[in-house]
C-alpha cells in the first residue's frame, strides 16, 4: 500500500546496522571444521613433537661438512693431461668446437674414457667465459669443490678402527704442494686426518691433488675457522698436541706423548708455529739436525715425525 514502509521482501535492520541473521546459518557456521588434524609430530604438546625437535637440535650442533667455495677449472693440454695421469677426480672435461685432435689429446681422451669422466664440447667463446680467458688450447678439466670433514669426523675414524688418534694439524702452510705431501706422508703413516685453516692457508685444490698422489682421496681433510679452538677441542677429547718447530726443546724421538691419542702441529717453513698455538701447545718437539740447516720443508719435516711416531708406537 501506499505510504506504507514495510513492503514485501523487505529485510529488517538490527539495532547494530546489520541484517537478523537466520538460524540455519548460524547452524551451519557452528557445524564448519576447523581443517585436518595436526599429525602427532606438529603438535607442540606430543611427544612426537618433543623427540623431534630433540633430533633437530642434536644435528643442528654436530658440526658439518663443509664444501669448497667453487668448482675449479684447469686449462690446458699438458695441465689437463697431468691431471688425469694422477688420477685427479674429475667432474667433466670440456673441449672447445673445432679443436685440433693431437696425439695429446687423443691421450686424454683415452685417459678420460678409462676414468669414466663425461667430455662435452662447446663453442669457444663459451669455453673462454668458464676458464676466465685462461689459454686452455681447446681443452679444460672442471674438478667438483673439495668437501670438507668435520675435526669430530677425524676422531671418529680412529674410534672406529680402534687406534690411538693421530692427527696433523697445519699452521700456516701455503705452499698446496706442501699440503699434498702432507697427506701423502699422513696417509702412509696410517694418521687419521689432517686439519688445516679456511684462511691464508693452502686448500685442497688440484697442485695438493696431484702432488698426494691420490692420498686425497683416502685421507680426510678437515677444515676450520680457529686452529687454537680446535686444538683445545682435541685435548678435552683426551688427546696430546704437540708443536714441531726448529727451537724444540725436546727431541720428537723422545717424547714421552706420542704412545697415545696425539695431534702433531706443524707451522710454515718461515714463520713456524703462531704464538696463540705454540702456547697451546702440550710439548714443543723438534727434529735434530748434524748441519746448520735452520729449518726443513714442511712436508718433510711432517715425513720425519710421522715416521719417529709410527717407530715409537711400534
Amino acid at each position: 500500500m501506499p505510504g506504507n514502509s514495510k513492503r514485501k521482501g523487505a529485510i529488517k535492520k538490527t539495532g547494530k546496522g546489520n541484517p537478523t541473521a537466520g538460524s540455519g546459518g548460524r547452524r551451519r557456521q557452528g557445524l564448519e571444521g576447523k581443517g585436518p588434524t595436526p599429525r602427532a609430530e606438529d603438535r607442540p604438546n606430543h611427544k612426537l613433537y618433543k623427540m623431534k625437535n630433540a633430533t633437530a637440535k642434536r644435528e643442528a650442533a654436530r658440526p658439518k661438512r663443509k664444501q669448497g667455495e667453487a668448482a675449479e677449472w684447469v686449462a690446458g693440454r699438458n695441465s689437463v693431461l697431468e691431471l688425469l695421469k694422477a688420477t685427479v677426480p674429475v667432474h667433466a672435461l670440456y673441449v672447445a668446437e673445432g679443436t685440433d685432435r693431437d696425439e695429446k689429446v687423443r691421450e686424454i681422451f683415452k685417459l678420460a674414457a678409462e676414468q669414466h669422466v663425461s667430455l662435452l664440447e662447446i663453442g669457444r667463446i663459451e669455453l673462454d667465459k668458464l676458464t676466465g680467458g685462461a689459454v686452455h688450447q681447446g681443452i679444460a678439466a672442471k674438478l667438483n669443490a673439495y668437501e670438507y670433514a668435520a675435526p669430530q669426523d677425524l676422531m671418529d675414524l680412529a674410534a672406529e678402527r680402534d687406534e690411538p688418534a693421530l692427527i696433523l694439524v697445519l699452521d700456516g702452510i701455503t705452499d698446496p704442494r706442501n699440503l699434498g705431501a702432507i697427506i701423502r706422508s699422513a696417509s702412509g703413516f696410517g694418521a687419521h686426518g689432517v686439519v688445516i685453516p679456511e684462511r691464508r692457508a693452502a686448500q685442497i685444490t688440484a697442485a695438493a691433488w696431484k702432488t698426494s698422489a691420490g692420498a686425497a682421496a683416502r685421507v680426510p681433510v678437515a677444515r676450520v675457522t680457529n686452529i687454537t679452538r680446535t686444538l683445545k677441542q682435541f685435548q678435552d677429547d683426551g688427546c696430546m698436541v704437540i708443536g714441531l718447530a726448529a727451537d724444540g726443546t725436546v727431541d720428537i724421538a723422545e717424547s714421552q706423548m706420542i704412545d697415545g691419542p696425539l695431534v702433531v702441529v706443524i707451522g710454515s717453513e718461515g714463520k713456524g708455529l703462531s704464538r696463540l698455538v705454540g702456547e697451546t701447545c702440550d710439548e714443543i718437539v723438534s727434529i735434530p739436525m748434524s748441519t746448520g740447516l735452520e729449518s726443513l720443508n714442511a712436508g718433510v719435516a711432517a715425513g720425519i715425525a710421522l715416521y719417529a711416531i709410527s717407530q715409537k708406537r711400534a
